[in-house]
């Protein structure tokens, strides 16, 4: 897959774009519960049915990391907001890599994340300070899974609708909470045909433009059966060179508030966006 929209500039342009890191950073949603590993229960629809537990859930707080690899260099983008898994609708704040010299070139940016689209504020050469970005993600020829920098908590999560094999690896414990790990491989054009009508057209999207639809993942889940953290790592061809992308999303604060406000059309920048 050639990845053609570099929209993070010049952080991302380095990987096309992409993302990363598992964020092993502290998460807690206030409570102790115990994960119940059920062991004897199919571990592929276990994880399969973490995605409705996060929709039952509401919302939560997120945390994602993107990290790509090419040509032995390495980028890490990272983001932090919260996510509202039925309205599928959520609000990121993204920090771009520092340069080699040390120095960070550009301001955060903020990203709206709706069904179907994907709004950037701070974005951009040439893009008025008070004027959003708007992308549809149902033409980006990886959903945007990577190409914002921070994949969707809801791509995320819906990817694992298309698991095709899992098995449990045991208890362990994140943030203080006990989880039970399941690690297999998804397949994306099983999860766009399986995944909610919000996700739908971007994982379609993605299902054409990967050359491989196996994605290994790692998927850590609660009490509750809820997606506390999943990992997934892709690999796609950009301008001749092979990227390595492993991108973690970690949920928490279950409940908490989540304030999306989606920019009116006269906030929108409709001319060109140079990198």
């Amino acid at each position: 897959m050639v990845v053609q929209q570099h929209w993070l500039g010049r952080g991302a342009c380095a990987v096309a774009a992409v993302v990363g890191v598992a964020a092993t950073a502290g998460c807690s949603n206030g409570g102790d519960a115990v994960a119940d590993a059920r062991p004897s229960a199919d571990p592929v629809l276990v994880v399969r049915h973490a995605v409705d537990a996060l929709v039952d859930a509401g919302t939560a707080r997120a945390r994602t990391a993107m990290e790509t690899a090419a040509g032995g260099t390495r980028v890490t983008i990272r983001g932090e907001g919260g996510y509202d898994f039925r309205r599928a609708m959520g609000r990121l704040r993204v920090v771009l890599p520092k340069d080699p010299a040390g120095t960070s070139g550009h301001q955060p940016i903020t990203e709206l994340l709706a069904p179907g689209a994907l709004y950037m504020k701070d974005r951009g050469a040439g893009v008025p300070p008070d004027k959003w970005v708007r992308v549809d993600t149902t033409t980006l020829t990886d959903g945007n899974l990577v190409t914002g920098g921070a994949t969707d908590p809801a791509a995320a999560a819906e990817l694992l609708r298309g698991v095709r094999s899992a098995a449990f690896v045991g208890h362990e414990e994140l943030a203080g909470v006990r989880v039970a790990h399941y690690r297999g491989t998804t397949d994306i054009a099983h999860a766009a045909k399986a995944a909610s009508p919000q996700a739908r057209g971007a994982l379609s999207a993605a299902a054409k433009g990967f050359a491989e639809d196996a994605v290994p993942f790692d998927a850590y889940l609660d009490s509750e059966g809820r997606l506390r953290k999943v990992r997934h790592q892709f690999s796609f061809a950009n301008q001749g060179r092979t990227v390595d992308v492993a991108s973690t999303t970690l949920l928490y604060g279950f409940g908490s508030p989540v304030d999306v406000r989606l920019p009116d059309p006269a906030d929108i920048y409709a001319g060109r966006v140079r990198m």
